[in-house]
């Protein structure tokens, strides 16, 4: 394992090109078919500057060279869409069609006894590992990604970037909802193998390539780079999840009453969006409030129409009623925990939720009021005033950036 930079440096441009051209070298890749799977557009990074530094390392040396674009189950990238996201058009760069059956192959189950003993006994299922098809008919698969903060695994990178980016449903569904069984909040910056982690290293141990990263560590909302660390999937993420925890986590004093984040265009709906509440949870006070203000976003989340009909919940309303809900992807349902955060559920009084989400969106008030969330009016607010009150905190480019007490 190899890094370059660190928490509070600059990366130049002609260092990066330099450090992957000389790790990529040395990683004993003459004659071989390489997949590099990468991000899609909600991760800042320098991915051109990234994919070109790792082409002119690549090509000629390698057998076969794939880019396979990590939706996990994202919505679809165009072609222009991927041409500006990659700065280029390459040969053979393939979207992760999650939607397709033919995408996946079966590489084998974790059993129900080892999901038990991963998850601290809180889940009992036997997970079928599937994974798209690119990665395993390579001989090496290269990730080439962000790190940062990350609400389901504590940091992202690695591994992640195979489940569930190019996974198949089940082990998403598992991985995301045992993440919400210990609560986001819990888990979110925490360094280590996280039990989500150990779980999404297990499924990753069926791969047959050579799995190997270039994990970088982004300045939140530019094209600049900190670090970047190169070795195995494990290791290089590592070390780069330990330069985020430096670098996109900010600590507060005290708790405030009011947060209001700054949605950037890159998260094209509230499934993205939420990030603006869960990087944001832990500095609010009881009985406060998250306004997501995104007046570009328009819909809930179009590629998971589940979410508008059970809406936004707790955890404990839905293990309150789990005969209800079982059914329901349990990604959707992690999800639905995420974007509301800590409270309780009781059969004669309710939900009761520890803060509370409001949207000042382009989505329609009947909408969001149907799915359990506040509505405000995008046009109504004003910026300037709330950042002059003592009581709200406003977040531009919120979403990377992990807040929390000291």
């Amino acid at each position: 394992m190899s890094i370059i930079g660190g928490a509070g440096q600059v990366l130049g441009e002609d260092e990066v090109t330099t450090f992957i051209g000389d790790a990529l070298a040395g990683a004993g890749l003459e004659g071989r078919s390489v997949c590099v799977i990468v991000p899609d557009a909600t991760r800042s990074c320098p991915l051109p500057l990234l994919i070109r530094a790792v082409h002119q390392a690549l090509a000629g040396r390698v057998s076969k060279l794939t880019i396979l674009i990590a939706l996990g189950t994202h919505a679809e990238m165009t072609r222009d869409e991927l041409r500006e996201h990659l700065g280029a058009e390459y040969d053979d760069v393939l979207n992760h069609e999650w939607w397709k059956p033919e995408t996946f192959v079966d590489l084998g189950t974790i059993s129900a006894e080892r999901v038990r003993e991963i998850s601290g006994g809180m889940l009992n299922d036997e997970v079928p590992v599937r994974l798209n098809k690119a990665v395993v008919e390579h001989d090496v698969a290269l990730v080439v990604g962000p790190v940062f903060p990350h609400e389901v695994v504590g940091f992202s990178g690695g591994n992640k970037y195979f489940f569930p980016g190019v996974a198949g449903q089940e082990v998403i569904d598992v991985s995301h909802w045992l993440g919400a069984l210990i609560t986001s909040a819990s888990i979110i910056g925490t360094l280590g193998v996280t039990p989500v982690r150990a779980l999404i290293n297990e499924a990753a141990a069926l791969i047959p390539a050579e799995k190997l990263a270039l994990a970088v560590v982004a300045q939140s909302g530019t094209d600049a780079l900190h670090a970047i660390a190169f070795g195995n999937t494990i290791e290089a993420w590592q070390a780069a999840a330990e330069v985020s925890a430096q670098t996109h986590v900010t600590y507060l004093d005290r708790p405030v009453r009011r947060v209001v984040s700054v949605m950037p265009t890159k998260y094209a709906d509230i499934w993205t969006a939420a990030k603006g509440f869960y990087k944001l949870e832990p500095v609010v006070a009881d009985g406060g409030e998250v306004i997501l203000y995104a007046p570009h976003v328009t819909q809930i989340a179009a590629m998971h129409p589940e979410i508008e009909e059970i809406g936004y919940h707790c955890r404990d309303y839905f293990l309150g009623q789990w005969e209800k809900f079982r059914d329901v992807h349990w990604g959707v349902l992690a999800h639905s925990t995420h974007l509301r955060g800590a409270g309780t559920w009781d059969p004669a009084t309710g939900e009761h939720l520890r803060v509370q989400v409001t949207l000042a969106t382009g989505i329609p008030e009947h909408v969001v009021r149907r799915a359990n969330l506040n509505y405000l009016d995008p046009a109504t607010v004003d910026l300037a005033k709330y950042a002059d009150d003592p009581d709200t905190l406003v977040v531009p480019n919120a979403g990377e950036v992990l807040h929390r007490l000291a």
